[in-house]
């Protein structure tokens, strides 16, 4: 399990607009870099990012090997309702992480 940071509002009044900030830690090899063997580095990457708010598919990024190791995302969104704001992050080697937030809208 990969070490995650959230940064979602806990609560928010209808129709404001919320900022959902997400970073985790994950190395994101490229595959093209050699080690000290001058073996290269097979590739592990995170491929792809999903975020979902009670259900509905609000923001999805596809990732590849340019982005910087432990990757920062923030995005926007309208609090509609409250409910679960749901991330998902897939990626090489079997990685996948799923991580869910409370969000109560007034």
């Amino acid at each position: 399990m990969a070490r995650v940071l959230i940064n979602v509002p806990r609560s928010a009044k209808r129709g404001d607009i919320i900022t959902i900030r997400t970073l985790i830690q994950h190395t994101m090899e490229t595959g093209y870099r050699p080690n000290a063997q001058g073996e290269v580095v097979p590739r592990d990457i995170i491929r792809r990012f999903t975020c979902s708010y009670d259900g509905a598919v609000i923001f999805s990024a596809e990732l590849s090997p340019a982005i910087a190791a432990n990757p920062f995302l923030s995005f926007t969104t309208v609090a509609t309702r409250s409910g679960t704001v749901t991330m998902t992050w897939e990626g090489d080697n079997g990685f996948a992480q799923t991580e869910t937030r409370p969000i109560e809208v007034t």
